[in-house]
């Protein structure tokens, strides 16, 4: 059994990818839990492909992709939140235009390559195996950032989620906070690119807090269990990779999706099954 369970990781590139897939599990089961308390899951979703752009600028020119995911995830997250600000556009909206621009023109950008190159497949469905020293120190620090500036702004965000007029009639500045958390989800995707996608990053940010959710009652011990369900997940997609032959990214996701199932029907108090069955 102890075989079993280091053989894996005994390989190098699988030890990066127990790295990389701890540093996804714990900053998107964190950050995701103002995902979906503000129900943001649709905005999430689209600046994970709204930085397309950015990663073909970043291959067209030689430089580091995640570099370049960062730079356009930035930039479509400022513009959502200045265009619905200004109040003329709702915020959805404002979404749904950036969402399709910016992917449209990450096609447009693609295409001119003349082949859907390899590392951009890769961007796209994640490859975590194949993860470089130098991603795993762009994605460590970026996630601590993330990590840290969450520790810092807790109150604030935490009022302006569950009630944003009590946070301006408290001076809170909500708009800036809306912007922030905007650019630290952006940053959230790019932390996740290599790992699992652009095309599952949103279920990393999503279903691990949305199982939290069904077992707790407040914001610290929702984190604390998302953050568990993500590392859970993290670890198991790798086994599953190893042992099973199959995509990580892919196996991650369903581990969490399997969890998230298993609680909506079980959790104490909130599950269905459980509810019939006390009835």
């Amino acid at each position: 059994m102890m075989h079993w369970l280091t053989d894996p990781f005994t390989l190098a590139f699988m030890q990066k990818a127990l790295i990389a897939s701890l540093i996804v599990g714990v900053v998107c089961a964190v950050l995701g839990c103002y995902v979906v308390l503000r129900s943001m899951a649709f905005l999430g979703d689209a600046l994970a492909h709204a930085i397309l752009p950015g990663v073909a600028v970043a291959f067209l020119i030689g430089a580091n992709l995640l570099a370049g995911a960062l730079v356009a995830g930035l930039i479509v997250a400022v513009g959502i939140s200045y265009v619905s600000r200004a109040g003329t556009v709702r915020e959805d909206t404002a979404i749904g235009i950036f969402f399709a621009g910016a992917l449209a023109l990450g096609v447009v950008l693609i295409s001119t390559m003349g082949t859907y190159a390899v590392d951009l497949t890769h961007i796209l469905f994640g490859n975590v195996l194949g993860v470089a020293v130098a991603d795993l120190w762009i994605s460590g620090g970026l996630g601590a950032a993330i990590l840290v500036a969450v520790l810092v702004l807790y109150r604030e965000l935490l009022i302006v989620s569950f009630d944003p007029i009590l946070g301006r009639t408290l001076g809170l500045r909500t708009q800036a906070l809306r912007t922030g958390l905007f650019l630290m989800l952006a940053g959230t995707i790019v932390v996740s690119l290599k790992t699992v996608g652009v095309a599952l990053v949103a279920a990393m940010l999503v279903t691990p807090p949305a199982a939290a959710y069904l077992v707790t009652k407040r914001l610290p011990a929702m984190m604390g269990v998302s953050v568990l369900v993500g590392v859970v997940s993290a670890i198991g997609g790798l086994y599953a990779s190893y042992y099973l032959n199959v995509a990580a990214s892919g196996a991650m996701v369903l581990v969490a999706t399997a969890i998230f199932v298993l609680l909506f029907l079980f959790a104490p108090g909130r599950g269905v099954l459980w509810r019939v069955m006390v009835r």
